[in-house]
Formats: structure tokens, sequence, C-alpha cells
């Protein structure tokens, strides 16, 4: 017992008496100091594990790695490790898990002593107007759900009837603009693929242009008469918008297709982090036509957007636990009993989000279109997005 109590006496010994500047094989980084070939071999057993039980080893010294004041832990790098980028740590978060935690929480009924202070401070942080309320009492509103979800009164949002295109939500405009080389911009300077975004044509969809063949880009497929352009229109809505979206214009719905997938921020500012962040996140895409040809509204889900819900859609299911990445779900509004689709006019209801989300508006017009917008700028629903 002697023997071992002097054994660990002379190791502390020997560690506190470790001459680091006469060491060159180690690093130091303020105060803690990294012995640099014991790291190797540490980093060396942590690159033959397998994938998933890498990146939970890795995790703490991310964390650490953008927590600590700047450069703390870059020597790190000398030996060969290197942090799990922001956005695949981002990405690695269970949004869809979140998102419907949230969900059931917005269902919970407040007592009604706590709904006027709840709904008080949602109002103050994200500047709700209530004065546009169909119903202001705050007492009124059993859930959060049913507060996210107000309607509000008649005159409150006049429909612009002298433009063709209307805003389908209150919002701020991320984008808007032609579509070019199959890519469109979801804030400037960031872009996606418009074929990743609206998935691939295929013979069986009742979609009013034709399938894909070899020599046609999957823009051209899209435009269905001679002399068009194809146009684009991201609108942003935050935590304290109105949170239902209206038809844009007088158009007829023909199909849908739903993407399961991530749930992360749609903010501009996590819109500039993450490239194709529309293509990850879940989305629903209608697709039908207009007078000018081609018209699509896609609304994409974000964060503790708890579901989509689509109002004459009752097999629409989103946020769902289970999904396949990459897969999609197609349904088709034309039968032998409705050739036509879903006629919808313009303003009238489309659709809800729950907390807000992102429309993103995909269509054909003649080349004289244009938008009377600024990017930045707040929109309401009713007002005019462009006309010829």
């Amino acid at each position: 017992m002697q023997g071992t109590g002097s054994m660990r006496s002379t190791g502390s010994e020997s560690w506190r008496n470790w001459d680091w500047r006469s060491h060159p094989n180690s690093l130091v980084t303020g105060r803690l100091h990294f012995p640099q070939l014991a790291l190797r071999r540490r980093l060396g057993q942590l690159s033959c594990m397998s994938r998933p039980t890498l990146k939970l080893r890795s995790w703490p010294l991310t964390v650490l790695y953008y927590l600590l004041p700047f450069g703390a832990l870059r020597p790190l790098s000398r030996v060969g490790w290197r942090p799990v980028s922001r956005v695949a740590l981002y990405k690695s978060v269970p949004t869809r898990l979140l998102s419907r935690a949230w969900g059931r929480l917005n269902q919970v009924e407040l007592p009604h002593w706590l709904r006027r202070p709840v709904y008080s401070l949602y109002i103050w942080t994200f500047g709700v107007n209530m004065k546009e309320a169909a119903v202001e009492d705050l007492h009124h509103y059993r859930n959060l759900s049913e507060f996210f979800r107000r309607k509000l009164k008649p005159q409150a949002r006049p429909v612009c009837g002298l433009h063709s295109v209307i805003s389908p939500s209150d919002g701020k405009i991320l984008n808007f603009g032609q579509v070019k080389n199959c890519e469109v911009e979801q804030v400037k300077g960031v872009t996606y693929s418009l074929e990743s975004f609206l998935g691939p044509r295929t013979c069986t969809e009742d979609l009013p242009f034709p399938p894909a063949t070899s020599c046609d880009s999957f823009k051209n497929q899209l435009v269905t008469r001679e002399g068009n352009e194809l146009y684009h229109c991201v609108i942003y809505l935050a935590p304290g918008d109105y949170h239902c979206f209206h038809s844009p214009t007088d158009w007829t719905i023909s199909h849908r297709r739903h993407f399961p997938g991530s749930l992360m921020s749609v903010n501009p500012g996590m819109a500039r982090w993450i490239k194709e962040l529309f293509c990850h996140n879940e989305r629903v895409v209608l697709t039908g036509d207009w007078k000018h040809g081609f018209f699509s509204l896609t609304a994409v889900g974000a964060t503790n957007v708890g579901s989509i819900r689509i109002y004459f859609d009752q097999d629409l299911h989103t946020n769902s636990p289970r999904y396949s990445k990459g897969s999609y779900n197609d349904f088709s509004f034309v039968t032998h009993a409705n050739k036509e689709g879903v006629p919808m006019r313009k303003g009238e209801h489309l659709g809800e989000f729950n907390l807000g989300s992102t429309i993103v508006l995909i269509f054909e017009a003649p080349k004289d279109f244009n938008f009377q917008l600024k990017a930045g700028q707040k929109i309401r629903f009713g007002e005019a997005l462009g006309s010829l």
C-alpha cells in the first residue's frame, strides 16, 4: 500500500514539474495544455469510430470551439481535429421532434386567468396588432394554437382588384424576379435548384405542362407558352404576422406534392447561412395553371410550425414522426368527377401555418410582367405583387 501511495506521489510530482517549454510536441492554449502526440493518438482512435459515435464524441469539443473565446481551441487544428460545421451542428438538432412537442403544447387549454398575461407577452414581443383581429378579446382564445390562427376583420385586408397577382399573406419580401438558369434565390446571393425544390416532372402527374424530355431543361418544361418567362417571389412570415394564407390570383390547382423534411428556421439570417434551405425543409407544393400558364404556390415549414394545413385537402398530414429523406407524396385533384381540379378565386382562403414560415410563388407570365416590390419591404395580404 505504501508502494502504491509512493508511486502516485511520484507521478503527481513529475506532472507538476513538467517543463512545457522544453517539449515542442505539446500545445498550449491559454491555461489549457495539450500533449500533441497524445492528441494525435486520441484523434486517430476517433477516426476509426462509426459515424454516429464519432459525432457524439466530437460534439463536446465542437460546442466548446464555438462558445469559448475566439481561438481558444484553435491549436487543436494543428493535430488534425476539425470542428463540426455550424450548419451540420444545427442540422443535428431534432427540430421535427421539438416542433411536434411545441404543437402539442399549443393545444393545451390555458386557464382563463392566464390567457391575458400569456397572449399580452406574445403581442408585446412580436408586435401583434390585435385591433385587426376579428375577436379582440384575449380570453376568447382557449390555447396558443387558436391565438396563432386568429382570423382578421373583413375590412382589415382589402384585396387589390387592379393587379393580377396579390400577396397571399402578410410578411417580408425576401426576393423576387425572373428565374434564371433553373436557380432561384432564397435571399440575395444564395440560390437553390428549381428542380430540387418542386421535384421532378413525371408522366403520371396531372400537370399543365408536358413530361420531361432529354433535350428540354426543367425551366422550359414549366413555361407552356411561347414568349413567356418564369418568375418567383419569396415571402417570409414572422411569428407576429397573420398566419393564414390566401389565393394570390384566379387559378386552378390540379396537383399537390408533399415533401417531408427538416423543420429548420427560415428567418432571413438562416436563409443566408444554409444553402438550399427551402429544399431541406418540409413543404407542400400546389401546382396548377392561371390565365398565363403554369402557376405554383409552395408553403415551406419551419421550426415550431407544427403543421401546414390546406383547407380543401383533408388527406394532407405534415410533420409526421417518421419519413424517408428525399421522399415525396403526390396527390392529384383531377378526377373522373372533377376533370379540372380545384378552382381558387383571388383572395380566397387557402391554408394556414402554426407560427411563422415562408410562401414561395413560382409562375409563368408574359415578358412585360412587372413586380411592384422592393427586397426587404413589409407587405400585407391583398396588396399588389405585380401585374402586366
